[in-house]
C-alpha cells in the first residue's frame, strides 16, 4: 500500500517555505507521492453543492491562497528529486487542453518522469460562469480534451477534430517522458465518474470518502474493467479518507486501494512544518511497513 500526501496549494501550504520543507520531508520519510488540487475561482457564497461533504461547503475559505497546482507541482519537483507528483485534481475543462497538454508535458520532462495529471469535470457552476465556459456540457468537453490532449502527447505533427476543439497539422513539444502513456487519473466519486475514469484514464482518484464507502465504489471498478477487458491489476485507486485510520490500511488494501491519500494542512512554520510530516510518516507509513 502507497501512502500519498495531499498538503501542497493552499492557506499556509502555499508558501515556498512551507512548500520546500513539507515536498522534501515527505520524501525523506517514504511518502509515495505529492498531490495538489485546484479552483481558478471561489466565491463567498456559492449556491453550488460541493459534493464532497455532508453539509455540501468546501471547507476552505473563499479568500484563502490557492496556488496553480501545475506552478505549485514544478516548485516542488525542483526541491525533490524521486516523490511523485500529481494534480488532485486539476479541472480540465475550465482549461485549453493544448495549454494543459504543454504544461503537462513539461512538468513530466521537468520532474524526469514523476508526474501524473489527476484531472476532474469540475463542480462549481460560479467558477465556469466567471471563466466564460459552458457548464452544462463539462463531461463531454473533459472526454474530448483529454483525448486531444493525448493525440499531442504522441503525434508530431498532430491532427484532431471534434465538438469543442481541433487542430490540424500542428507540433506542440516537448513530449512527456512517456509519451501518450502519461499517467491520468480521473477524480470525482460518482458512478459516471468511476466509469469514466475506467474507460479514459490509468486510474481514480476518490477524495473525502468514508471506510464504509471503499468497497462498493472498488467493486464498480472491477466490474467496469471486467466489461471493458482490463485488468483491476493495472488500473491505479487512490483516496483519501474522511474517517480512515491506519488499522483500515490492509482492508483497503484487500478491496484494492493502491493509496491512501492522508490529507491535512500543514503548519506556516518550516522547521513544524517538516514535524508535522515525521508524524504523519510515523502514523501512516510505518504501520503500512
Amino acid at each position: 500500500m502507497r501512502v500519498g500526501l495531499h498538503a501542497l496549494g493552499i492557506g499556509d501550504g502555499a508558501r515556498p517555505e512551507v512548500i520546500r520543507a513539507v515536498a522534501a520531508a515527505a520524501e525523506a520519510h517514504g511518502f509515495a507521492r505529492l498531490w495538489c488540487g485546484e479552483h481558478v475561482v471561489l466565491v463567498d457564497t456559492p449556491v453550488s453543492p460541493y459534493p464532497y461533504s455532508a453539509d455540501g461547503r468546501i471547507a476552505v475559505p473563499s479568500d484563502a491562497d490557492w496556488l496553480d497546482p501545475l506552478l505549485a507541482l514544478s516548485f516542488a519537483a525542483a526541491v525533490t528529486g524521486r516523490i511523485e507528483l500529481a494534480t488532485g485534481v486539476l479541472l480540465l475543462p475550465e482549461h485549453n487542453p493544448l495549454v494543459v497538454a504543454k504544461q503537462a508535458a513539461t512538468l513530466d520532462v521537468l520532474s524526469a518522469g514523476r508526474f501524473t495529471l489527476g484531472v476532474g469535470i469540475g463542480w462549481s457552476a460560479e467558477e465556469f460562469a466567471a471563466l466564460g465556459v459552458p457548464f452544462i456540457g463539462r463531461g463531454r468537453r473533459s472526454e474530448e480534451y483529454l483525448a486531444a490532449m493525448r493525440t499531442l502527447w504522441t503525434d508530431d505533427p498532430a491532427s484532431f477534430a471534434g465538438e469543442f476543439i481541433r487542430f490540424d497539422a500542428i507540433r506542440v513539444n516537448p513530449k512527456p517522458l512517456r509519451g501518450g502513456r502519461l499517467p491520468v487519473v480521473l477524480g470525482g466519486n460518482s458512478e459516471v465518474a468511476l466509469r469514466r475514469a475506467v474507460t479514459l484514464a490509468d486510474g481514480w482518484y476518490g477524495f473525502n470518502l468514508a471506510v464504509a464507502e471503499v468497497r462498493s465504489r472498488v467493486a464498480v471498478i472491477a466490474d467496469e474493467c471486467a466489461r471493458h477487458g482490463r485488468g483491476l491489476d493495472e488500473f491505479t485507486v487512490a483516496l483519501s479518507l474522511r474517517d480512515g485510520t491506519p488499522e483500515d490500511l490492509p482492508v483497503l488494501a484487500a478491496a484494492g486501494v493502491t493509496e491512501v491519500v492522508v490529507v491535512g494542512a500543514p503548519p506556516p512554520a518550516p522547521d513544524a512544518a517538516a514535524a508535522w510530516i515525521a508524524e504523519l510518516a510515523r502514523t501512516w507509513i510505518r504501520r503500512t511497513a
